[in-house]
């Protein structure tokens, strides 16, 4: 029989948001085990395509208690990123439970009960710090069957060196996707990216300022506000992006974030390459038929590989015995959420914030350690 354990909290997830909350129990005195699937901490990091860096500036995605080094550059690599949070761990010490994946969650008489592979964890309070950032969602393309190259999800995706001589596609314009495509061409491939949405594109500098640092200045007034009093300066630096193939979303960024759920595209250097021709854009994809990729507006192009930044699916909530009114709460801050501790449960770290995800994420884990505290007087 698997072993049985009671805490007051159980966070499920040692990524960034687990180690922040736990970081937040240890400084508030709070008892808790965290339990993490995999057999480190970070693990999405360590899996993260080589070239990654933090693309909000490090002032702004530092976790509680601890900041980045002096000698860590304002957009910290992904090595850089791993290192910091290896070392927030030794810092506080947080001891996760490894290779241990919950399985089901219900609420029982007063208290959680969450079964796992090692064992059953019965808590008064449950942090759910899984993320946004799930399960990769599955690659599904008509005729893909016939592609004689590699098709991956961008989460298998490492380095554009394996690619060096090819003529990748790359389906998609999110963050990931115009960095992989910059990737791709800096190591010899010839990327083109398929652009099915209308997006918004933002620099991610202004003058030498880290956009996110003036998304913090605006952030007191409505999204459409502030949007309108930002566009003139982002149209001055990025530029018109439809004679490139883009379509521009009708409402601006800081309202896409509110209306989606999604954050825009933080410009690393993506739109230059595409001015230049060393990143081409097309359209949706028709359908495949062996390396002719077919596209909805007529045009047929022959690859050697596919790359699909498609985003990925919140699996692991689907864990818990909830509501939907309860996820779709998830779209909000903490501070504006209907249900925030509600029944002792909490989420960290799956609102998208237009002002910095892992910001956003410290905000959190500092609010859901005092409620817990509150609530346990």
């Amino acid at each position: 029989m698997l072993p049985s354990t009671q805490t007051n909290t159980l966070v499920i997830g040692a990524g960034i948001s687990g180690l922040a909350t736990a970081a937040c129990l240890q400084q508030q005195g709070i008892e808790y085990v965290i339990i993490e699937k995999h057999n480190q901490v970070a693990s999405a990091w360590h899996n993260h395509y080589h070239r990654l860096h933090l693309h909000t500036n490090k002032r702004v995605s530092q976790l509680p208690y601890k900041k980045f080094g002096n000698n860590i550059p304002r957009y910290p690599s992904r090595q850089q990123v791993i290192d910091y949070l290896n070392d927030y761990q030794q810092a506080f010490q947080i001891q996760p439970v490894f290779n241990t994946i919950a399985t089901a969650v219900k609420k029982g008489d007063g208290y959680w009960i969450t079964q796992t592979t090692n064992g059953i964890f019965q808590s008064r309070f449950l942090v759910m710090a899984t993320g946004p950032f799930g399960t990769p969602k599955r690659v599904v393309l008509k005729g893909m069957e016939t592609f004689p190259g590699k098709i991956m999800h961008s989460s298998a995706y490492k380095t554009g060196k394996d690619f060096a001589g090819q003529k990748v596609l790359v389906i998609g314009f999110g963050n990931s996707a115009c960095e992989i495509a910059i990737d791709l061409f800096e190591q010899g491939a010839t990327p083109v990216m398929a652009v099915r949405s209308a997006v918004n594109v933002v620099p991610r500098d202004v003058l030498g300022i880290p956009v996110l640092e003036l998304s913090l200045l605006l952030n007191f007034l409505p999204p459409r506000i502030a949007d309108l009093l930002s566009a003139p300066l982002i149209n001055a630096l990025i530029g018109d992006i439809v004679p490139l193939g883009l379509k521009r979303k009708p409402y601006g960024p800081l309202e896409q974030v509110r209306r989606e759920g999604k954050s825009p595209i933080l410009d690393i250097g993506t739109i230059r390459h595409i001015r230049k021709g060393n990143i081409k854009i097309v359209g949706d994809i028709d359908f495949i038929e062996g390396k002719q990729v077919q596209f909805k507006e007529g045009a047929t192009q022959s690859f050697d590989a596919i790359v699909a930044c498609i985003g990925y699916s919140q699996d692991e909530l689907k864990i818990i015995e909830t509501d939907n009114n309860r996820l779709n709460d998830l779209r909000l801050s903490a501070n504006r959420q209907q249900y925030f501790g509600k029944d002792g449960l909490y989420f960290c770290g799956y609102y998208i914030s237009p002002t910095g995800q892992i910001r956003e994420i410290a905000a959190d884990a500092r609010k859901i350690a005092k409620d817990i505290v509150f609530r346990c007087k």
